[in-house]
This record gives structure tokens, C-alpha cells and sequence, in this order.
């Protein structure tokens, strides 16, 4: 645990660097115009979205296969609760997938 710890500082630290560092990369007036990295902003935006999602679902259906495990008799409980927090997972991902595409619009 400590070391996922050290490893997200790490990445937390080199992307604020990054981004703290974009108004070195700014062009002078009338200089060729910077590439269009839209797609990929959208390609990257639209992985992050659906494998963090896909995490989110795993382990919620792994905490409902257990609490079913330990509890047979709630079985319609649980199992209601666990589709309405897949739905809402799910959900999240396709207004990320809308708002990627509505944000690369021409």
C-alpha cells in the first residue's frame, strides 16, 4: 500500500508539472498553428471513464456475490441495491462519452 502511495505521488507530482508547464510551449504570434489533439484527449478521457468503471462494477459485484454468500435470505435486497449501483457506474461512463464528444464538437 505504501508503495501505491509513493507511485501515485510520483504520478500526481509529474502531471502537475506538466501542466503547470504549458505556457512555456505557447507560440508566437503568427506561428503555424499547434496540432489537433482532440481525438486522442477523447480516446484517453473516454479508457480512463470506462476502465475505472469497469473496476467499479467488479467490486461491486464481488461485495454482492459475498453479502449473498452470507446472507442467502436478502437476495432480493441486495440484488436491487447492486442493479440500481451498476446502473448509476454505467451511467457516469456514457455522460463522460456524451460530454467527450460534446467537448470535440466543431
Amino acid at each position: 500500500m505504501v508503495r501505491m502511495l509513493q507511485i501515485s505521488k510520483y504520478l500526481f507530482m509529474t502531471l502537475a508539472a506538466l501542466f503547470l508547464a504549458t505556457p512555456a510551449f505557447a507560440q508566437a504570434a503568427g506561428a503555424a498553428a499547434a496540432p489537433n489533439y482532440n481525438a486522442l484527449a477523447v480516446g484517453i478521457g473516454m479508457g480512463i471513464a470506462a476502465g475505472l468503471c469497469g473496476l467499479g462494477q467488479g467490486r461491486a459485484t464481488a461485495s454482492c456475490a459475498e453479502a449473498l454468500a452470507r446472507n442467502p435470505g436478502a437476495r432480493a435486497g441486495i440484488q436491487l441495491f447492486l442493479f440500481i449501483g451498476l446502473a448509476f457506474m454505467e451511467s457516469l461512463t456514457l455522460f463522460t462519452l456524451g460530454l467527450l464528444f460534446l467537448r470535440t464538437a466543431h
